[in-house]
């Protein structure tokens, strides 16, 4: 099935419905307090999966990837800084798998959550260094 573009389902309709409380949810499914979701797309894929495959049955036009905190500031408190690609690669493939199994256009949006470090001057994170963390 072709997909329109996103701009062309904007065009067509008065608005689209998107996904959301994916930590509530999460919880809900098991996640400990303290522990980083994004790492549920290679420890739990099923659960990643099944949290949009919901969202989709009850209407969602747009999910959200499992990538709120998929940056290297967010995974280092985890140890996970090294697999940024990989843990986002992962959550767009489990977004995709589910938004491409139905046969309605259901699009996919990359989530993008802070970094949790205070910028400069007032912390200690450089504007550049914040750039390329998000460029990852």
């Amino acid at each position: 099935m072709a997909r329109p573009s996103f701009t062309e389902a904007l065009a067509s309709r008065t608005w689209l419905l998107a996904d959301g409380a994916t930590g509530t949810n999460y919880f809900q499914m098991g996640l400990e307090s303290g522990d980083a979701p994004e790492l549920w797309n290679f420890d739990h894929p099923e659960r990643v999966r099944s949290l949009h495959r919901r969202f989709i049955e009850a209407g969602a036009d747009i999910i959200l990837t499992n990538t709120f905190g998929g940056n290297r500031h967010r995974l280092k408190l985890h140890n996970g800084q090294d697999k940024v690609r990989e843990v986002n690669m992962a959550a767009a493939a489990n977004a995709r798998a589910e938004a491409d199994a139905v046969d309605r256009p259901v699009y996919v949006g990359g989530s993008i959550g802070p970094t949790g470090e205070i910028l400069e001057p007032v912390g200690a994170l450089s504007y550049e260094d914040a750039v390329k963390a998000f460029e990852e």
